[in-house]
This record gives structure tokens, C-alpha cells and sequence, in this order.
């Protein structure tokens, strides 16, 4: 039997899943859907058309409907957050989340047996949280140690677990099936971190709100910005380039 408390992280993992990708939503030029024109040979040649996608129609919608739910909604509510919030405030905000963000970075470094990777991001946490005011302020930076990223599905990855076939995933935007069940996972963590902190659940709500709103502000990607017909396979192919670089590395 689900108990009130595990009920409520579930849900806020969840928002958090759902609000806090909203990291790749764009900008809507056009109220079609991109037109059905022939793929040119040049991009078929480098592979775009070639990769996974059984899924395509309902990717295509959810694309259009992400790019939707961005002109009308997410872009007007960073746009307001931008208007009223100090630039000074906003880094701070940034650095923050970011701060919280080692987290999930130590574990899956540790995950893929990262030892030096390990040892940066925990540097990293200390020294910013603690000189740099829970975060608020990135000391580690200007001392020459820069961020690193790991994700769950970069984990996966590592492992040899196959990214799976695309994914537009509604808010979220693109990704894979590893890749969307590693976001999950990492959501789910860090919001069983931050239940620690004993927030009233209308605060859990309010720092997954503002960090929604952070991370799409810190993302200048605009839907259908590109002014090319095969945007959406574009975006499939340097996502899925993108992974496979990050997974090797």
C-alpha cells in the first residue's frame, strides 16, 4: 500500500518530469505542421532519415504540440519571470539549480565507475555550496574546476543499453526510450532529495515551477526557428548524434 508521503513525491516527480523538461520547447512560426516534402538526398545520405523512429506520427504531433504549448504558454511565462527578476537574481537562480544538479551528476559518474569525473562534481557541490551560499554562487568555476554532465541514460548507455527508438516526449521534447526512462529516474531522485528538506508540499511545488521556468529561460532554442521544412528531422539527428557523443565521452 502506497503511503501519503511516497503518493506525494510520486506526483511531484512527475510535475517535475513534465514541467521541468521544458527545456526544448521553441517558438512557433507557422500554425501547420511542417509540410510532407521529399527528404533532399543530402540529408538522407548523412543518415537523418535512417534512424529510429517507429514511432513517427506520434512524435510529429508531439513536436507540434510542444512547439504549441511554447508560444502560448512556457515562453510567456519566462518572458515575465525575465521582466520582473534582476539579472543578478536570475544567475543566482541558475546557479542553484545547477548546484542540485551535481547530484545526479556524482551518482551516475560513480554509476559508471567515473572515479576523477566523481571527485570533480563532489568538489563542486562542497566548495558551491557551502562558500557559494548553497549554490547562489559558482566559486568552483573560477577556480578553474568546471561542471561535468551525467545522466541516468548516459548510465544506460555506458552500459550498452541501446538508446531505443525516438521520442518526443510531450513538454519534455526530444529523446529516446533509455533516454526518457533515465530522465525519470534522475527525476525521481532528486525530488527524493529535496523531500528530505521537509518542504510543504506547495514549496516542493514552487522550486519545481521555478526551476521549470529556469531551465527553458537558459535554452535559446525556438520550434520551426530553423526556416527549414525538415526541421523535425534535423532535431532527430543531432539528438541522437548529440547522445552518442555524450555517452562516449
Amino acid at each position: 500500500m502506497m503511503t501519503l508521503k511516497q503518493f506525494r513525491n510520486l506526483s511531484l516527480a512527475t510535475l517535475a518530469l513534465l514541467l521541468g523538461a521544458c527545456s526544448a520547447t521553441p517558438e512557433l512560426e507557422a500554425d501547420a505542421i511542417e509540410p510532407v516534402l521529399p527528404m533532399p538526398e543530402n540529408l538522407a545520405e548523412n543518415g537523418i532519415s535512417k534512424n529510429n523512429d517507429p514511432w513517427e506520427g506520434f512524435n510529429r504531433r508531439s513536436y507540434y504540440f510542444n512547439a504549441k504549448a511554447d508560444q502560448y504558454v512556457i515562453l510567456p511565462v519566462v518572458s515575465g519571470y525575465q521582466w520582473i527578476t534582476p539579472e543578478l537574481v536570475q544567475d543566482g537562480v541558475t546557479n542553484f539549480f545547477s548546484n542540485l544538479g551535481e547530484i545526479t551528476t556524482f551518482m551516475n559518474s560513480v554509476l559508471q565507475f567515473k572515479g576523477e569525473r566523481a571527485m570533480t562534481t563532489a568538489f563542486r557541490f562542497a566548495t558551491n555550496t557551502t562558500i557559494g551560499l548553497l549554490g547562489v554562487w559558482d566559486p568552483a568555476t573560477k577556480m578553474g574546476v568546471y561542471k561535468e554532465k551525467e545522466d541516468f541514460g548516459q548510465t544506460l548507455g555506458y552500459w550498452g543499453v541501446n538508446s531505443g527508438p525516438y521520442l518526443v516526449i510531450p513538454l519534455l521534447g526530444p529523446s529516446s526510450a533509455r533516454d526518457g526512462f533515465g530522465t525519470l529516474v534522475d527525476t525521481l531522485v532528486y525530488n527524493a532529495l529535496i523531500s528530505e528538506l521537509d518542504m510543504k508540499t506547495e514549496e516542493e511545488l514552487a522550486l519545481s515551477l521555478l526551476r521549470a521556468i529556469d531551465a527553458r529561460k537558459n535554452v535559446p532554442f525556438r520550434y520551426y526557428g530553423s526556416g527549414s521544412a525538415f526541421e523535425y528531422e534535423m532535431i532527430r539527428f543531432l539528438y541522437f548524434r548529440a547522445r552518442e557523443i555524450a555517452v562516449q565521452r
